[in-house]
């Protein structure tokens, strides 16, 4: 028996698609910053026909929670057939099986779903501890590969990644949804054209308010289901959230970063879990660019944030807008009302001089992208697609994947190791 809720998101997707296509060429036209977008490059292709050769035939390698959304979008990405799934946790299984009416193949162990020669790419999206191996043995395989972020567990094995893809001239994409979202391209464009000046600091922040735990079965299956919580399996918040924004740090920066040091704690859930519900972290970058990021699941107040601060401006990437630092003059009976308030609030007599605060300023700034509410997860799907119809690797993905998963370790084993990390050196590796 079909899940209702899945019926009701994969119809949601059919509704919004037709509506989202069409919005995305009048976006992708009007926008010359994706010119210099190369990962862009696959959805200018022409559309795919109705013919089977024109059809990609992928596999999914892992169906829970991520995967089964990155299933129903595939479902309805045009050209595409979900040929086959994989999960060894039952429940998964069958939920994928029959969500494909049972007509794809299923499996319990990947390497038997890499066995199949009409198999064009693959889909990971399982545990970061098995991004690696199953990303090799993919690309060994002749597939082309789209994984989950992180990239990786640890600092080799993103090496290792890097040169079985080099190796096999596939696809690779990485699971990062910003890369595809037109107020971030925006957003590049400005920083690269100066706009907001020169980039002097970036913050970014991820909060939430849960325990970040799912209910279990049996007690057997604990650090299964909840993987996320365990150091054997997981690197936790920094590979799970932090991963997004510092891959756009390095986007707009054109740079990874040189070294961080950071704590991280167990301050809140205190339940058993191994990784911490709490991190902070200062990372440094070339010319002398600090990034601070913060994440923690206690407190949802703010939110998430990406804020580029520049000597002319602000972006703030995840509101889509961008600040002056001169904002525009309001109208002048708007601006007596505000300096009549600054003069009876704002105004502190200390000791003779009256003193005003450095307060935020008062400006609603303007949006990058107006009318835009894309889709990314489907943008990036229907590029990979596209790259494969083409047999063309998308230029400067497995670099995103590379920098972006070995920033977010280095923040993590600066706080699990109390010291500066730094930049790993692998020679002869070329991203």
């Amino acid at each position: 028996m079909k899940n209702n809720a899945d019926s009701e998101f994969r119809s949601e997707i059919v509704k919004n698609r037709r509506n989202f296509l069409k919005k995305l060429a009048v976006f992708a036209g009007s926008s010359g910053v994706l010119a210099s977008m190369p990962w862009w490059s696959p959805l200018r292709a022409e559309p795919p026909g109705s013919s089977a050769l024109d059809r990609v035939r992928l596999g999914i390698i892992g169906v829970g929670s991520r995967g089964r959304k990155l299933m129903l979008h595939l479902m309805e990405t045009p050209g595409v057939e979900v040929a086959a799934v994989c999960d060894d946790y039952e429940p998964h299984y069958n939920r994928a099986l029959d969500l494909t009416d049972g007509k794809a193949k299923a499996f319990k162990d990947y390497r038997k779903l890499l066995e199949m020669n009409d198999l064009d790419g693959v889909v990971i999206a399982t545990p970061l501890f098995e991004h690696a191996r199953m990303c090799i043995d993919s690309l060994d395989a002749g597939k082309h590969v789209f994984c989950e972020k992180s990239l990786a567990y640890d600092f080799a094995e993103c090496a290792n990644v890097v040169k079985a893809y080099r190796k096999s001239g596939k696809v690779f994409q990485i699971g990062y949804q910003r890369l595809y979202s037109i107020p971030f391209l925006k957003a590049k464009g400005y920083v690269d054209s100066g706009t907001i000046g020169k980039i002097t600091q970036i913050r970014a922040y991820w909060h939430r308010n849960n325990d970040w735990r799912r209910s279990i079965p049996r007690p057997e299956l604990e650090k299964k289901i909840n993987w996320r919580l365990y150091r054997k399996y997981s690197c936790g918040l920094m590979t799970e959230l932090a991963s997004h924004h510092l891959q756009v740090v390095n986007w707009v920066l054109n740079a990874h970063p040189i070294s961080v040091v950071g704590y991280g704690s167990i301050n809140h859930w205190k339940d058993g879990r191994e990784l911490y519900d709490s991190v902070n972290v200062v990372y440094k970058y070339p010319e002398g660019v600090n990034v601070i990021y913060d994440s923690m699941i206690s407190n949802r107040r703010y939110g998430f944030e990406i804020q580029i601060m520049g000597s002319e401006g602000t972006i703030e990437g995840e509101k889509g807008k961008i600040y002056s630092e001169h904002p525009p003059t309001p109208p002048a009976i708007v601006q007596l009302i505000n300096e009549l308030e600054r003069d009876i609030l704002d105004s502190v007599p200390i000791g003779g001089p009256s003193w005003a605060p450095d307060l935020e300023l008062d400006y609603k700034g303007k949006l990058l992208a107006p009318g835009w509410s894309g889709e990314e997860t489907a943008i990036q799907l229907t590029a990979f697609a596209a790259a494969i119809r083409e047999s063309r690797p998308i230029p400067g993905m497995m670099k995103h994947a590379y920098d972006g998963g070995v920033a977010a370790l280095m923040g993590q084993f600066a706080m699990e190791q109390g010291r500066e990390i730094t930049w790993p050196q692998v020679e002869g590796l070329q991203i």
